[in-house]
């Protein structure tokens, strides 16, 4: 019998790129794969109209979209990770020296409110600098992927004509999350890789970004489906953690070495699959979701996956 074949969206990265050319694949199955070059209109495509089988998804969408009822489930293929200290940047002459001084004040946020990278760098301001988030008026530049989410009244949309860096570059917004460090304006977190790696060392935070998601129309007529792309899926990812172990992959990229980084200080797979090594991090994800008010109640963790998924690990 010829494989399924399944329209695959995922960024092209060492923990995938097996998958794309080193022939591993799903068995029974066989990936598609479509390039979309800005992989957050992928996310979008995939949860306003479901346009392909399989898809990689920033986490906190997920958690969006499963609220609303959108049908696909995501598996517990985590495909990257991240540090987020370095995420809220502003103009050092603008009046904000700490993170308290937050407070009051308007701050950008690049795209959406539900973006991943703005709820792990809220959730940063609000447990290790006790900036109260309600606190904060949130400006973000665009508009939210799951279309049906309604944003919080701390949470106002961009002025037009306003741009993120101008707008803190000129002290009109405090600070911004998700804007690149560039000219005049710096990480307000300072020294904020080495504060990245405290916080994984002292507290075990290690953020999750993002995960892949199947339609669940295809996951209820191949109960296989999920455990053969679980495995093929892992398979890629193991060839690429023995490559950063070896110290053998050409032309490191910043990812490359943030994952042999942690691999040293953890002594630990960097970039782990399954709920079970996840468990805290999906748990600690899911509460700033909750308090963040982009999730009215929290999901239970297995609510989350396939069931025949549960016991993975790789």
């Amino acid at each position: 019998m010829a494989p399924l074949h399944l329209t695959t969206v995922t960024r092209t990265q060492g923990n995938n790129q097996a998958l794309k050319d080193a022939g591993v694949t799903p068995q029974g199955f066989s990936l598609d794969f479509r390039e979309v070059p800005v992989l957050v209109q992928a996310f979008r495509r995939m949860v306003r109209e479901l346009e392909f089988d399989v898809c990689e998804m920033a986490f906190t969408t997920y958690l969006c979209a499963r609220a609303h009822g959108k049908r696909f489930t995501a598996l517990p293929i985590f495909l990257v990770r991240g540090f987020h200290h370095g995420a809220i940047v502003h103009h050092p002459t603008a009046g904000v020296r700490t993170p308290a001084d937050l407070q009051g004040r308007r701050v950008g946020v690049n795209r959406g409110y539900t973006v991943t990278t703005g709820v792990w760098a809220r959730g940063i301001l609000s447990d290790e600098y006790g900036v109260d988030l309600e606190k904060v008026t949130w400006v973000p530049s665009g508009d939210e992927h799951v279309a049906e989410y309604r944003r919080p009244a701390n949470v106002v949309a961009m002025r037009p004509g306003e741009d993120l860096q101008t707008s803190v570059t000129t002290g009109e917004l405090a600070a911004a999350v998700g804007v690149e460090a560039s000219g005049p304006l710096v990480p307000l977190i300072p020294d904020a890789e080495e504060a990245a790696f405290a916080a994984l060392r002292q507290r075990g935070l290690y953020p999750i970004n993002h995960l892949v998601v199947v339609k669940d129309e295809l996951l209820e007529a191949h109960p296989a489906l999920a455990n053969a792309l679980f495995e093929a899926f892992a398979e890629a990812k193991r060839r690429y953690v023995e490559k950063l172990r070896a110290d053998a992959i050409e032309a490191p990229t910043p990812t490359d070495r943030m994952y042999q980084r942690v691999m040293e200080l953890t002594g630990e797979d960097p970039l782990p699959y399954g709920i079970a090594p996840n468990r805290p991090m999906i748990e600690q994800l899911i509460s700033h979701a909750v308090r963040q008010r982009i999730l009215d109640r929290p999901p239970a963790v297995t609510d989350l996956f396939p069931q025949s998924t549960h016991q993975l690990t790789a």
